[in-house]
């Protein structure tokens, strides 16, 4: 018989990229015994319901959120003597809230070393420098592992039947075929206070894009909607898809072409070809992460609509 496997308690970071990146890093801790408790934004557990790990959702306050965690530990305790005398958590943001939170709980919580916070955790590491992020989470679990590894070449979001059904409704509703190309266009944050939005984007999307023959798809989160409406009129708009079905139906497409943004690393993590269109951001430190990722950035910042042309071309078999 395997031995039982340990509880880990670990807060998630609040961005769809950051949890993404993360998922090498989760799945090679679920890979030597831990049972996974993650505490994370509601759509985490949509995103990730394929890998099977039980999803918290975090609570508003912090008060509710310490007690969320003592609960987590009263029911790893249950399952694990020793759960109280090991390393127990895992703080992947890095705010000064979240290993307090992770403190008051009772819990051995392990992060990176950030903003005075090294006294909350048992085990504080230094965050590596000039590295790209998914190597920061994976430097996290050789900590709790005791052992170095190489990192993967890809992340490998796994999906469920329910998000392929879904995606499958989607196609049949809207008649898409399988080898659409879907867009996102939008970008959430900045980067050095710059905006990452492609300022191109819907000109190429109306000028370039409809000579490949192929449909184009935009998926608008939240208050994205009037801006795939107005400036996207030639695209099948889809609002409101959940994180889950969004990766199965990229599962499926042709290409995808994003801004640096949560959706492109979800592209990425199930294998469809990727053109990034880059401007500010660092591509040593964000770019999506898999072998069929096309990063694309100017001399001087975006790319020329001609490069991310001919990006598509090669990508789709035109020459």
């Amino acid at each position: 018989m395997s031995p039982p496997r340990r509880p880990l308690v670990v807060r998630l970071r609040n961005w769809v990229g950051d949890v993404t990146l993360g998922l090498p890093m989760l799945q090679r801790l679920h890979d030597a015994g831990y049972a996974l408790r993650l505490v994370g934004r509601g759509w985490a557990r949509d995103l990730l319901a394929g890998h099977g790990w039980p999803v918290h959702v975090l609570p508003k306050t912090m008060s509710d959120r310490v007690a969320l965690l003592r609960r987590l530990k009263r029911e790893a305790q249950a399952e694990d003597p020793g759960f109280g005398r090991r390393l127990n958590a895992l703080c992947l943001p890095y705010s000064f809230s979240s290993a307090l939170e992770f403190r008051l709980a009772g819990l051995r919580a392990l992060g990176h070393a950030y903003e005075g916070r090294s006294l909350l955790l048992a085990r504080a590491c230094p965050r590596p420098r000039g590295v790209h992020e998914m190597l920061v989470y994976w430097d996290l679990g050789d900590a709790l592992l005791g052992a170095a590894a190489p990192p993967p070449a890809s992340l490998d979001l796994r999906l469920n039947e329910t998000q392929r059904a879904q995606a499958r409704a989607l196609r049949e509703t809207h008649g898409l075929a399988p080898d659409c190309i879907v867009i996102c266009p939008f970008a959430g944050g900045t980067w050095s206070k710059q905006d990452k939005t492609w300022p191109g984007f819907a000109d190429f999307v109306a000028r370039e894009l409809p000579a490949f023959g192929r449909r184009i798809v935009v998926c608008p989160g939240p208050g994205e909607e009037e801006i795939a409406r107005t400036r996207f009129p030639g695209a099948t708009l889809l609002p409101g898809v959940g994180l889950g079905a969004y990766a199965a139906l990229l599962e499926g497409a042709a290409l995808m072409i994003s801004n640096d943004t949560g959706p492109g690393h979800i592209a990425a993590a199930v294998g469809t070809p990727l053109i990034s269109v880059l401007g500010p951001s660092d591509p040593a430190l964000w770019r999506a992460w898999g072998p069929q990722v096309q990063v694309l950035q100017g001399a001087a910042g975006w790319p020329a609509s001609a490069d991310v042309a001919q990006a598509v071309a090669r990508t789709l078999g035109r020459r």
